[in-house]
């Protein structure tokens, strides 16, 4: 299984566009020909493409510096140079690009597809052949290529799910994930099985109403997440991006935490990092119900009473309370993805930045 890697500091540069060139014409019988300096082709650019094939920012992980190729100088005989070959680098749908020394976020790539340049090559110089005029029949100089484009920048991805599983590490997300759909993350019984997220795809509804929703099984948090302890903050960007979360707390007298203890102590270190999350739809889950501790099942039933939510336990080992927590969860879920209307809206492109170069 490939290393996940969910961030990369990367220095970029475009190709110098060619030099002008400074010819004249030599041919028998044409002693005193006039310029024919050919142009300078164009720098390459540096280009970043979302794609649905990758998962991962690995590529980037050991190549701190990228360079496209420069432009070829012009030739004699008006021959244009050629144009340097753009560098075209792939990042996984959610890749943020930002600005190393400001922070400031530069490109959000959340459409398939979608290409930006980042970088953007050196015009070519001209040739001494577009300098000639009735006074000046024999330039002797020509335009040099136009300078590359340097940043150090910084990717960052963001995994690109409507639904994301919290909870503490061990609260059964990655069993609730392989038995609902035909993702298979590792699974065991200690914590922090799960080190990066893993996506399933998740069938809702029936024929012709059939939806397909990408869900998340996020690293577990411990208590100080927002600090950085434990995955920290690794874990934590990827809920932004979701639309809904499924909090899970562990029913079982294996875990050390009370379920209406632990869903709080989550519940805090996701609003330390990001106080908007508070306004993202949740549902709370009690799991491992075939293990249940008596105790602590009958201190869930009475949360949800006060907190007037819909009494939701579930055993993703025997299947039980599966249908349910799926139901409400189409209920719940908007039939579409904010995400995907906004990003898809013409009149969004300029807050999007996926277009262009950016300004420095």
């Amino acid at each position: 299984m490939p290393q996940f890697v969910d961030e990369a500091r990367i220095s970029i540069e475009s190709g110098k566009g060619g030099h002008g060139c400074v010819s004249f014409r030599r041919e028998k019988y044409v002693p005193r020909g006039g310029p024919d300096g050919g142009d300078g082709g164009k720098g390459g650019d540096v280009v970043f493409v979302a794609t649905p094939r990758k998962s991962t920012l690995l590529d980037f992980k050991h190549r701190p510096i990228l360079k496209a190729k420069p432009g070829e100088a012009g030739r004699g005989k008006k021959q244009h140079g050629s144009n340097g070959r753009s560098l075209v680098l792939e990042v996984p749908l959610g890749t943020q690009i930002l600005d190393e020394e400001s922070g400031e976020l530069l490109y959000d790539l959340t459409r398939a597809d979608a290409r930006i340049v980042v970088a953007k090559g050196g015009r070519g110089g001209r040739g001494n052949v577009h300098f000639a005029t009735p006074t000046r029949q024999t330039p002797d100089f020509a335009e040099p290529g136009g300078e590359s484009q340097f940043f150090r920048i910084r990717l960052e991805l963001k995994v690109m799910a409507r639904v994301g599983l919290v909870g503490f590490p061990n609260a059964g997300k990655s069993t609730f994930i392989s038995r609902v759909t035909k993702a298979h993350p590792r699974i065991a019984s200690y914590p922090f099985t799960t080190l990066h997220p893993h996506l399933g795809v998740l069938i809702l509804g029936t024929p012709p109403d059939e939806r397909e929703i990408v869900i998340a099984d996020l690293p577990g948090l411990i208590e100080g997440a927002h600090e950085g302890k434990g995955l920290g903050i690794q874990f934590l960007k990827h809920v932004e991006r979701t639309e809904i979360l499924l909090h899970f707390v562990d029913l079982s007298a294996e875990n050390t935490h009370g379920p209406v203890e632990a869903y709080q102590i989550v519940r805090n270190e996701m609003l330390a990092f990001n106080p908007n999350l508070a306004e993202k739809p949740e549902i709370l889950v009690g799991t491992k119900k075939d293990s249940a501790d008596p105790e602590r099942l009958e201190e869930l039933s009475a949360f949800f009473l006060k907190e007037g939510r819909p009494r939701l336990f579930i055993s993703s080992h025997t299947g039980e309370g599966l249908q349910q927590l799926l139901s409400i969860l189409s209920e719940t879920l908007p039939s579409s993805s904010p995400e995907q209307s906004y990003t898809d809206s013409p009149e969004a492109e300029d807050d999007r930045k996926e277009a262009g170069t950016p300004d420095r």
